[in-house]
């Protein structure tokens, strides 16, 4: 198929040690548009070599990118913020494009990236160590904090712009150089654009390295390198676990943001349009594609009719199509398989007991072979043991589960391996806070819904939803050493 002419189709090299350059072999694999299904862009297929030659040059770089004064890090991520605010329409038609956002998706993409960076330009001057006191007479102690040194990021395809740059900004600014390998489906605005934005912005050659290519080819290598000091993985548990294990491999630290499994919690005092509204946005932005989209709808029995019925007349409300079309709200999975997989779960959902209310199969849009799109889907009468509620769906699905009382709900919201978001409404703040405080997740949003991220605030999972934290002072310490030096000032009196 084609190549369509698009801004995608402008990226056919990645950057490495302030080059774009091809594949060591010159093969390449293709980009496609998940709306109508056609090749729009052809990339690097990186081997085993390329990404050699990027940490070579990320390990040549970043001594001298460390000592560069904190103002002149700072002006390069200013660099970075300001041409991507300038380029911000094409980077929300490029993420139509290439992971197939709606516009309402690229915006915020575009906004919390922007957050990203901007916190990240303030962390150089904010490496500040301390001084601590001795129980040796005359002696100094002062502990600095460093660059770990080169910092792998691998980053996923559902929000490639920001979910890539809250790592690779703040490492960055701390001082490392990083070697970037961006998901496969999302290639350009997950990898090649930020090289060029930093490139434009004045970064020193082999401070950022792009490597494009599928992960079972040179993802192990990435994770493994001997050259990786901290590895920043965002994708799912078991892929996590690989890398963390290859991480640890080379005793580089990990900083993993992985899958969830996020309840939405609404008793029966609770303001049933606040939790509606935050619901249907909580569960079909960006199709559900989202590790802190809501899973799992966990509903007081005596409002739960009224509930399943209002949601699913909203779900049944929402503009679905292309990507490109600016009113559509759900639009096209990422692929094949993320869409086939998301059906099952609603098949075995339904075989299990559970009640299609809407929804649970694809829609045609503008006439593309096998469409991607899949309806917004309420699943009523569920339980927790139901594949679309006890596996991490990441689709435009609905699962709604009842419960007697407090207790039930806290219990319901716990069933799982998971900990990364949740969200509580209540009648009662103080109900809700107590619910919240007993929820097992990194992070909860009462009155809200589970999908916040701000970058001054941790973004971090407990159990198996990750190890380690994003966001300001969080990722710093993962990208950072302290180091302890000590100054004996007056003669000291050993023993022997």
């Amino acid at each position: 198929m084609a190549v369509q002419h698009t801004v995608a189709s402008e990226y056919i090299e990645q950057y490495i040690d302030g080059a774009w350059v091809g594949a060591e072999n010159g093969e390449t694999f293709a980009v496609e548009d998940p709306s109508t299904r056609e090749v729009i862009a052809e990339v690097p297929a990186a081997i085993e070599a390329d990404v050699d030659a990027a940490y070579e040059a990320a390990a040549a770089a970043q001594t001298e990118w460390a000592h560069h004064p904190p103002a002149a890090r700072e002006e390069v991520l200013q660099g970075v913020l300001h041409g991507m605010q300038e380029r911000s329409a094409e980077i929300v038609d490029l993420l139509a494009h290439e992971a197939g956002g709606s516009r309402i998706m690229g915006e915020t993409s575009v906004q919390i990236a922007s957050d990203q960076v901007a916190e990240a330009a303030t962390l150089p001057r904010r490496m500040k160590g301390e001084h601590a006191q001795s129980n040796i007479p005359g002696k100094e102690n002062i502990v600095e904090r460093e660059p770990k040194g080169v910092v792998t990021v691998i980053t996923p395809w559902n929000f490639p712009l920001n979910l890539t740059l809250r790592a690779v900004a703040p490492a960055i600014a701390a001082g490392n150089s990083v070697v970037l390998k961006p998901a496969s489906n999302t290639p350009i605005v997950g990898g090649l654009l930020i090289a060029e934005l930093f490139e434009d912005a004045g970064l020193p050659d082999g401070v950022l390295n792009v490597v494009t290519g599928h992960g079972s080819d040179i993802g192990d290598r990435v994770a493994s390198h001997p050259e990786s000091d901290a590895v920043a993985f965002t994708g799912s548990t078991p892929v996590g676990r690989q890398v963390a294990g290859a991480a640890a491999e080379n005793l580089a630290t990990p900083a993993m943001e992985l899958g969830g499994n996020n309840a939405h919690v609404v008793t029966a005092d609770a303001d049933l349009d606040a939790a509606l509204d935050a619901a249907v946005f909580g569960s079909f932005v960006h199709q559900g594609q989202v590790c802190i989209s809501i899973n799992r709808h966990v509903v007081h029995e005596d409002v739960y009719d009224e509930y399943v019925q209002r949601l699913t007349e909203r779900a049944e409300s929402l503009p679905v199509g292309s990507a490109h079309d600016d009113d559509t709200v759900v639009g096209p999975i990422i692929d094949e398989s993320q869409r086939d997989q998301m059906l099952e779960f609603v098949e075995e959902t339904v075989d299990a007991g559970a009640t299609l209310e809407t929804g649970g199969e694809t829609v045609d849009v503008d006439d593309a072979d096998d469409s991607l799109v899949v309806a917004p889907t309420v699943l009523s009468d569920v339980t927790n043991d139901m594949s679309a509620a006890c596996f991490e769906h990441f689709g435009p699905i609905a699962p709604v589960i009842p419960f007697s009382d407090v207790d039930e709900a806290v219990e319901i919201a716990n069933d799982t391996e998971y900990g990364l978001s949740g969200s509580v409404h209540a009648g009662d703040l103080g109900t809700a806070k107590d619910i919240a405080d007993r929820m097992d997740t990194g992070m909860v949003h009462i009155n809200d819904q589970p999908v916040n991220d701000e970058a001054h605030v941790p973004f971090s999972g407990t159990n198996a939803s990750g190890v380690g934290g994003y966001n300001s002072e969080s990722f710093l310490r993962e990208v950072t050493e302290q180091k302890w030096i000590s100054v004996q000032h007056e003669p000291r009196d050993y023993p022997f």
